[in-house]
């Protein structure tokens, strides 16, 4: 049978090893001087225990080092998520990037048509060239730009750094390179519904877009 343990904010039933909740988002990481929700409900049902600790019985009071006496500890602050507006901006910022990075290429070829064209050499299949790359540039580029910054430590693209967010799994644990490519690609089905996909977000529970869906993905802040 999975172990499993209680969300000390809401009460949700988690998978053993979660990161966060996966109901309320809340952060499931122990916090020094609190008893995890399972626990202390064993410990209270405990006789002995509660004969030994009469203060286990309240739900406000934890456990802190031998010896010391018991503190109310107020309840941990869950990070949140991500919301429609805000992932809007650093998709914005992150294009500017890639624009600014790709850009040159064309620029180059684009500066070979015009040179052809003072000097009578044909140059409009430079032109078109450097249009062509520019445009497969953008493709590739944008894709490993998120795929690599996304599965990376960072968990982020730039764009999302700014703003203090990043892409996890449902548990809030970092996704692979191959989860960061579906989660790319799925966003052009999201594209093509006339951006559905995207105003999802900002009525999903947990701001999830339709990639995200499709890829198993959330993205978190704070």
């Amino acid at each position: 049978m999975n172990a499993t343990f209680f969300c000390n904010k809401c009460g949700a039933q988690n998978a053993a090893g979660a990161q966060f909740c996966n109901r309320c988002g809340a952060s499931t990481s122990p916090t020094p001087g609190v008893v995890p929700t399972a626990v202390a409900s064993q410990q209270s049902a405990s006789p002995h225990f509660a004969r030994s600790n009469p203060v286990s019985s309240n739900p406000a009071s934890a456990y802190s080092a031998p010896g010391t006496a018991y503190q109310p500890v107020a309840p941990v602050a869950g990070s949140g998520y991500g919301g429609f507006w805000i992932r809007v901006v650093a998709a914005i910022i992150d294009a500017i990037i890639l624009r600014i990075v790709v850009t040159p290429v064309g620029m180059i070829f684009g500066g070979l048509g015009m040179a052809g064209m003072m000097s009578g050499i044909p140059h409009r299949g430079l032109r078109f060239l450097g249009s062509g790359i520019t445009i497969i540039l953008l493709i590739f580029g944008s894709w490993l730009y998120e795929a690599f910054m996304e599965s990376s430590s960072y968990q982020a693209t730039l764009g999302k750094m700014i703003f203090g967010m990043k892409v996890t799994d449902l548990n809030g644990n970092r996704i692979s390179f191959e989860r960061a490519t579906g989660r790319h690609f799925a966003k052009w089905l999201s594209t093509m519904i006339f951006g559905i996909g995207y105003i999802m977000v900002g009525f999903t529970e947990r701001k999830q877009g339709l990639h995200d869906l499709l890829a198993g993905t959330l993205v978190r802040r704070g």
